[in-house]
């Protein structure tokens, strides 16, 4: 039977693993340190892994991995070129989780429109009981309905978010970060015009050369200071300092992060935004509900099915 590790299984929940464990001879850990993964590669021909990093270095001392699995759709923690070098198969997940990151990204939308979180504390912290009005306007509201929502990056989310948006009532438009000329049912924008443009901004591309650092201090200076922002894709893409910077002056009106340029986050001047209630921020989990957890085990279990078909 053919060896597969799993080497952070705490990234699927606790969800049914059968049609992957069913397959061979299996090892799971919770977790694995950069420094462990070598050992715990031992003797494995198959590797799954969410977030823990295999480089080159790694792959030149693990002469029986013939297939990595990547737990994910982004494949920014695998060094692919030393795969290819090695003769190292590498297959992600695609598609798992579309429809859970989107429904998050309107969600985020509506929470920071709606002031949903000041609002629920409000109620629970006991202000709603003592007083003396029935309605409260510490906060304004707006519906999102008739804005104009931008997009970056128009893959399967971005789509997929479009057509959400599109149903709520907004006017959408994008930026391709790769360049590619598509043709799709939604007007393309250079990024600057874009920014100008946009009440709503989500962000939905990978992390690569062309979108490390794609929005910074200019870029948010550029937006409306009524402008929301979430990402929901990579945290290198938006400079967290300089958003931080322009939800304290006023650049932007509020934003929503599920991800970060370091996870977890230890220390960043987000923590200390003079509004905690601009920032509406969770741990990467947009992707993680239980559906779209089911739906990328069983793409990991079809890759290794595939794999092992063809040996």
């Amino acid at each position: 039977m053919k060896k597969i590790v799993f080497l952070d299984e705490y990234s699927i929940a606790g969800r049914d693993l059968t049609s992957i464990t069913s397959q061979g001879d299996y090892t799971a850990y919770e977790n694995t340190a950069k420094e462990q993964v070598v050992e715990r590669l031992k003797g494995a021909e198959i590797a799954i892994t969410n977030k823990v990093m295999i480089d080159g270095d790694a792959m030149r001392q693990l002469p029986d991995l013939r297939l990595i699995c990547v737990a994910a759709t982004g494949m920014n923690n695998v060094d692919l070129n030393a795969a290819a070098e090695l003769g190292i198969e590498v297959k992600n997940a695609v598609g798992y989780s579309t429809t859970s990151v989107a429904e998050t990204t309107l969600a985020s939308a509506l929470a920071l429109a709606r002031n949903i979180v000041y609002f629920n504390e409000y109620f629970h912290d006991g202000r709603y009981s003592k007083a003396d009005r029935a309605f409260c306007y510490d906060r304004l509201t707006f519906q999102i309905s008739g804005k104009r929502w931008g997009i970056i990056g128009m893959g399967n989310i971005g789509r997929e978010v479009a057509r959400l948006a599109t149903a709520f009532g907004c006017e959408v438009r994008y930026f391709s970060t790769s360049g590619a000329k598509r043709d799709e049912a939604y007007p393309a924008m250079e990024l600057e015009e874009l920014l100008e443009w946009s009440d709503i901004l989500s962000v939905h591309s990978p992390l690569n050369e062309r979108t490390r650092g794609l929005i910074g201090r200019k870029e948010l200076q550029l937006m409306k200071p009524s402008a929301l922002v979430i990402n929901v894709a990579r945290g290198g893409i938006i400079d967290e300092a300089a958003l931080a910077e322009a939800l304290d002056n006023g650049w932007v009106a509020a934003a929503a992060l599920d991800v970060f340029s370091i996870e977890p986050l230890r220390e960043s001047p987000l923590y200390d935004i003079n509004d905690k209630y601009k920032l509406l921020a969770s741990p990467h989990n947009a992707w993680s509900a239980a559906e779209a957890i089911d739906r990328l085990i069983e793409c990991v279990a079809e890759n290794i099915r595939t794999y092992i078909a063809k040996a």
